[in-house]
């Protein structure tokens, strides 16, 4: 048994030969975990392996190590690492005369996929005894054999290596004959009988030999053979040789037939024949007994083996034999074809791997040897990946660029080996390669923004806008959903104003809009992807709420009274053609067309008396007033929007043309109201005046109000008005003089505070009684 760390052996001696044989073997390729075992080792242990290649034992059920290799000798215990032989190793079925043998195969381990070369020397043991063919050899020896002539006898068989193959030859004593050993170029050991006294076959015409063979195991095995020596008449010209040793070197594959060698003697009526072979080399050669031509009657294989040894003996008539070696060589040919094999935990690989992560292990086998087993091994075509070289036969397939699922999904990889014969031979193999999503992708909407146009008093829950993203990643990674993640209304309004669907990205509104109480507002979409983690991008959506005419024109002034008609105003009744006699003013929440204004009488008081301006709403005196019309004048008018259908507001101005109070005598209700009037103009003055007077020490402003006021102060624009019908906010002052009475609308700028009660003096109000100064904005100032 061993470990990484060293060899276990039965000696020191066998594990630094072993070492020394690997550092032949192994130079320059990558540290393989070594062992040593003995054959014939089913169910044994090896070592820890887990523990050698630095595995923790929690590690192990992720790892799920396993042997790759072409016949699995050895498994690997999943609950420890512990590595064992599984089926009987025979190390001459594996590696037949070699004198080293070793195995190699490769450890594969997951999450990560990585895989580790284990090199194991299979110690050969004393399992085989020599063997003969056969049990009984005859030879014929002339009785006239002179002393010291050598015999050629059948050598034995042992498959086992080193000390334990043959190691010795013994023969049963005997005065006639003693044994020598000698060596074959291949460093095999073969018998020679040596004739060691003279034969007299009148004496003794048989002699009976032992002969036994002793390998060098411990224990050691033998086998014996017997040898029957006949002795022969005499024979005067005993067959000569005209080598000892006859060496040929011949290709493998050779056909059927094809000439090896002729061997040449001397003498005349000589037979030949093979002596000392085993069967296996009967079946591949064949000797003609008259012509001396060793011919092949089968096919030669380098790869069992690269040479042979032939004992040949010849005869003749008279029984003289004589004996000479054949060695044939074998040449190995480039014949067999390269074998690929691919190992990996998965065809499926992640895109984001990087630069240099293993994929598949690669293994080439060719049996051929030299530059015949000489391997390249290149990928066919541009990849991403490439092979590198692990071992004499190993190579890694690992990633050398980036991945992009979303360029190219899947790669059909061809590896192809090709050894450096001549001519060269060439293996090829195809993986596929799938690559696995990664979330690398962030959401994509499909526009850089959102604006939608929504008229106001839409109906809940009908779609207003679709926002829409796109993920190249395959699902969850490419699921895309939609949320809202900010807004520039309330966060408390939001939820009540609108919501995303999480699916679809379509935007549902929750309340009917009101362009007159939000124009526009603006969300930030997010679209967020399942990934883990999550990548999302963000989008702007404004929505525009458009305008319908839903609101009717509001008149401002005049004020209007309890039964929906304005106060009286006065008018010289010499007034001059032209003159100002009063201005309606009215505005609309609506906007644009919605809240252009229009001003029509609808019933004049007398005809072509009175004028109306269009835009304005300016009333004017069209005549002079005639001595027998009435000072009574009542003027209805009416103000259209210009929505489609158009909405409308009436109002009655009523109108007396005099010059002074006591030329009229009003109505008891009339009378009541100014009264009314009056007094809550002046409460309004006395809380105008009074802050100003507490904060300044300046004199307050002079104001001229009669108790006789006709009409009050016209509040401020109301602010929902401002930014439609009135660009600003109008506040009214009114007093009387002289017995006329005259108003002015004073212009208060945009960026003044909320509309306040304006004191005016008389200077201020009139610069003329007879040409007031009116103001000439319209009701409708855009």
């Amino acid at each position: 048994m061993g470990n990484s760390s060293g060899w276990s052996g039965p000696a020191e001696r066998r594990r630094m030969l072993f070492l020394f044989l690997l550092s032949l073997l192994g130079q320059g390729l990558s540290q393989p975990i070594r062992y040593a075992i003995p054959e014939d080792g089913g169910g044994s242990l090896v070592g820890n392996l887990a523990k050698d290649l630095g595995f923790g034992v929690g590690d192990l059920p992720t790892r799920n190590l396993r042997v790759i290799a072409e016949k699995k000798f050895f498994t690997v215990r999943p609950e420890n690492g512990d590595l064992f032989v599984s089926d009987r190793i025979d190390r001459e079925e594996i590696c037949g005369k070699k004198s080293t043998c070793v195995l190699e195969f490769e450890m594969v381990a997951e999450k990560p996929f990585n895989f580790f070369h284990v090199t194991m020397l299979i110690q050969d043991i004393n399992d085989n005894p020599p063997t003969v063919s056969e049990n009984i050899t005859e030879l014929e020896i002339s009785e006239l054999a002179i002393t010291g002539a050598t015999f050629a006898v059948e050598s034995a068989q042992d498959p086992d290596v080193g000390v334990n193959s043959l190691q010795q030859y013994y023969l049963s004593p005997d005065p006639h004959f003693f044994l020598i050993q000698k060596e074959n170029l291949d460093g095999s050991r073969y018998p020679e009988l040596v004739l060691k006294a003279p034969l007299d076959r009148e004496e003794q015409p048989h002699h009976h030999l032992v002969l036994t063979t002793v390998d060098g195991g411990e224990p050691s095995r033998s086998c014996t053979t017997q040898i029957r020596v006949i002795v022969a008449d005499t024979n005067d010209n005993p067959p000569v040789f005209t080598q000892d040793m006859y060496r040929v070197g011949v290709a493998e594959n050779l056909p059927a037939g094809s000439l090896v060698l002729k061997v040449m003697g001397v003498n005349a009526e000589i037979i030949y024949a093979f002596i000392s072979i085993g069967k296996a080399v009967r079946q591949l050669f064949k000797l003609d007994s008259k012509t001396v031509e060793l011919t092949t009657v089968g096919e030669l294989d380098f790869q069992e083996s690269d040479s042979y040894t032939i004992g040949v003996e010849t005869k003749d008539g008279g029984h003289h034999t004589t004996y000479c070696k054949v060695q044939i060589d074998i040449s190995d040919e480039n014949d067999n074809a390269l074998e690929i094999t691919l190992a990996s935990e998965s065809q499926h690989i992640q895109e984001d791997a990087e630069l240099g992560t293993a994929i598949a292990l690669i293994k080439t086998y060719d049996i051929d040897s030299g530059f015949n087993g000489e391997i390249l091994c290149q990928l066919k075509g541009k990849f991403p990946f490439k092979i590198v070289q692990d071992t004499r036969n190993t190579y890694r397939l690992v990633t050398d660029g980036a991945l992009d699922r979303e360029q190219i999904p899947e790669y059909n990889v061809t590896i192809t080996a090709t050894d450096k014969g001549n001519p060269p031979l060439s293996s090829s193999k195809t993986i596929t390669l799938h690559i696995i999503d990664v979330n690398d992708n962030v959401p994509v909407f499909h526009q850089a923004s959102y604006t939608v146009h929504v008229a106001e008093n839409n109906p809940p829950g009908a779609s207003i806008a679709h926002v829409s993203a796109s993920d190249p990643d395959l699902r969850p990674n490419g699921l895309v959903y939609y949320y809202i993640v900010a807004s520039d209304l309330e966060p408390r309004e939001l939820s009540s104003y609108v919501s995303v669907s999480a699916q679809s990205g379509v935007v549902f509104p929750q309340r009917a809009f009101d362009h007159e109480q939000l124009r526009a507002f603006e969300l930030t979409v997010q679209a967020r992807d399942q990934g883990s983690p999550a990548l999302s991008a963000n989008v702007s959506l404004r929505v525009l709420v458009g305008d319908r005419n839903d609101n009717a024109p509001r008149v401002l002034y005049p004020a209007l009274g309890p039964d929906g008609s304005a106060l009286f105003d006065m008018v010289p009744r010499a007034a001059e053609p032209g003159y100002l006699v009063t201005k309606v003013v009215a505005v609309d929440a609506d906007s644009g067309p919605n809240a252009w204004l229009s001003y029509h009488i609808q019933q004049p008081s007398e005809p072509e008396l009175l004028s109306l301006g269009l835009r304005t709403g300016e009333v004017r005196t069209a005549r002079t007033l005639g001595d027998r019309e009435a000072a009574r004048q009542r003027l209805l008018v009416t103000v259209c929007d210009g929505g489609q259908p158009p909405l409308s507001a009436t109002v009655t101005l009523r109108l007396i043309f005099a010059d002074s109070l006591p030329e009229i005598q009003p109505d008891l209700s009339d009378l009541v109201a100014l009264a009314l009037i009056s007094v809550l103009f002046l409460l309004a003055v006395i809380l105008a005046i009074a802050p100003p007077l507490r904060r300044s020490s300046r004199p307050a402003t002079e104001g001229y109000f009669q108790p006789g006021l006709y009409s009050k102060t016209v509040p401020g624009v109301l602010p929902n008005y401002s930014e439609r019908t009135l660009l600003y906010s109008y506040s009214l002052c009114a007093a009387s003089h002289s017995s006329n009475t005259e108003f002015k609308f004073l212009n208060i700028k945009a960026e003044d505070a909320a509309p306040q009660d304006l004191l005016c003096d008389e200077a201020s109000l009139f610069e003329s009684n007879d040409n007031p100064k009116m103001p000439s904005n319209s009701g409708n100032l855009q």
